[in-house]
Parts: structure tokens; C-alpha cells; sequence
């Protein structure tokens, strides 16, 4: 476990890039189903496996990053979704490969308050990914596909915190609710010399993950429609983890909403509306 801020965005990624990731346990659980009905049907192929992990952040990144790293060492692009990523390495080896995931009970035995901020982490990301995945399906974008991934991983490292550094996590979530106004960037810096968005960059070209995901994770680029439309999904997702009416979060959201409206053609009422309507 890391107790302390590392020196530079370099050291937290040589620090995380080979780090254990462990997954749900329901994730295992549907796994070891599959991985029966495939021995006595041999009915499963790479989109039932997606479709069933599809919803699992931290099992989504292990397989793409393991992936990632196979194409790397054959000097080959590395598939953009999960469904790409599992025709690619097969049916058995990705059964054989990762049924022996470590999950959470396992690694959160000592520490039920780490689990409950990573579980928090991840159905935000749940979220975005849903209100992702319909702006791009509305917008009738081909790579709606990528851009739920896009925004089911966006917030990785702050999961890959919670599993490594849970003591500096708790501390970033401890300065955000003493000041409700304080940006998470900022609480960030305070506590680790550096921001999630540096270090999720930072592993992300390390793994050599698709360009794709990267592109859309990149704030710099908030002009590009599927940068706005992943960030956007982030953004209210994030925005409303308490609940649309809180009050600390009306002035973001309303910026969200008018955003989602421009986005999409919409008015903002009408935004409002798919908004809730995708979130019921």
C-alpha cells in the first residue's frame, strides 16, 4: 500500500502500472457461470463476456490493459472495446486468464471503509457510462461503443487509489466534504503532488491503451463532440452523487444540463427531462 505522495506523476504511474486490480465479486461469480455453460454447451462467445462484464470498470481495464500489452509486444493496434479485446485473446485464454482475479473481499478484508469509497467510484462511473452511451446513440454516433467505455473508465485512477493509497483517497474525499466547494483537482494536488486526470494519462499511454479512449478522456480537447460527450456524462454523474438537489451542486449542474442541451440540439427542459428520464 502506498501511506504517502509519491514525488512526480512518473513514480505513481511506474507505482500502478503493474498493480493488481481486483474486480467485483459478482463479476467472478458470472464468470465462473459462463465459464460452465461454455465447458457444457460451448455456447458463450465474446459478446455474451462483454455483455456480462461490460457494467465491472476495474474488470473492463484489466482486460484491455492486458490486451493492450499482447498487441504492444506484436507491434499490432490494440482493439477499442471490450467485445474487440475478447475476440482477441479467445474464449478459453480469457477464461483461463482471469478467473483467478482477485476480488474485492479478498482485498478489502481489513479495510470496509476503502471498499465503500471505491463502490462509490464506481456506480458514478456506472452512471456516466449510461448517460454516455445514450447522448452518443442519440447523436446516432458509430462509436457509441467506446464512448460508454470511455466514460465507465474515465475515473480509473481514482479506483486504482482506493486500492493502493486508500489512506490518501480517504484523505482527498476528507478535505472535499469539509469544503464542498474545493475542486477535486485542487483536493488532489494537496494530497498526491498531482491530479488523477495527469495520472490516468500517464497510465494509459504506459499500457499503450486505444487512441481512442485516451482522446476521449482528454479535457483539452472539450471542443471534439465525443470529448464533450464523454465529459459531460462525467460531469453530471459527478455532479449529482447526492442527489439532483443538492444545493452545493445546482450552479454545475445547471451548466451541465445547458451543455447536454447544446450538445444533443435540445432545449434545456427537454434536456432536463432526458436526463432524469435516463437516471430513473
Amino acid at each position: 500500500m502506498i501511506d504517502s505522495p509519491l514525488p512526480s506523476v512518473s513514480a505513481w504511474v511506474r507505482a500502478l502500472a503493474d498493480a493488481e486490480i481486483p474486480i467485483l465479486p459478482h463479476a467472478l461469480a458470472e464468470l465462473e457461470q459462463l465459464r460452465e455453460i461454455e465447458d457444457t454447451r460451448g455456447t458463450v462467445d465474446a459478446r455474451t463476456l462483454a455483455d456480462a462484464m461490460g457494467a465491472n470498470p476495474l474488470m473492463v481495464l484489466k482486460v484491455l490493459t492486458h490486451v493492450s500489452r499482447y498487441c504492444t509486444r506484436l507491434g499490432v493496434e490494440p482493439p477499442e472495446t471490450l467485445t474487440g479485446a475478447i475476440v482477441m485473446m479467445g474464449i478459453a485464454p480469457f477464461f483461463n486468464t482471469f478467473l483467478n482475479a482477485l476480488t474485492f473481499i479478498e482485498w478489502f478484508k481489513s479495510d470496509p471503509d476503502a471498499a465503500s469509497g471505491l463502490l462509490k467510484v464506481i456506480t458514478r462511473a456506472r452512471r456516466a457510462a449510461n448517460f454516455s452511451l445514450n447522448f452518443a446513440i442519440r447523436r446516432q454516433d458509430e462509436d457509441a461503443a467506446i464512448l460508454y467505455e470511455a466514460a465507465l473508465l474515465h475515473d480509473f485512477a481514482e479506483m486504482l487509489l482506493w486500492c493502493h493509497a486508500p489512506k490518501l483517497a480517504k484523505e482527498i474525499d476528507r478535505l472535499k466534504r469539509a469544503d464542498p466547494a474545493l475542486r477535486s483537482s485542487a483536493a488532489q494536488k494537496a494530497v498526491l503532488g498531482t491530479t488523477l486526470n495527469a495520472l490516468a494519462h500517464g497510465l494509459m499511454r504506459e499500457w499503450q491503451l486505444p487512441d481512442m479512449l485516451i482522446k476521449c478522456t482528454d479535457e483539452r480537447r472539450v471542443n471534439d463532440p465525443q470529448v464533450r460527450n464523454v465529459m459531460l456524462a462525467v460531469r453530471l454523474a459527478r455532479h449529482s452523487r447526492n442527489g439532483w438537489d443538492a444545493p452545493n451542486a445546482q450552479p454545475a449542474l445547471r451548466d451541465d444540463i445547458a451543455g447536454v442541451a447544446q450538445l444533443l440540439t435540445l432545449s434545456e427542459e427537454a434536456a432536463t427531462r432526458l436526463v432524469m428520464t435516463l437516471d430513473a
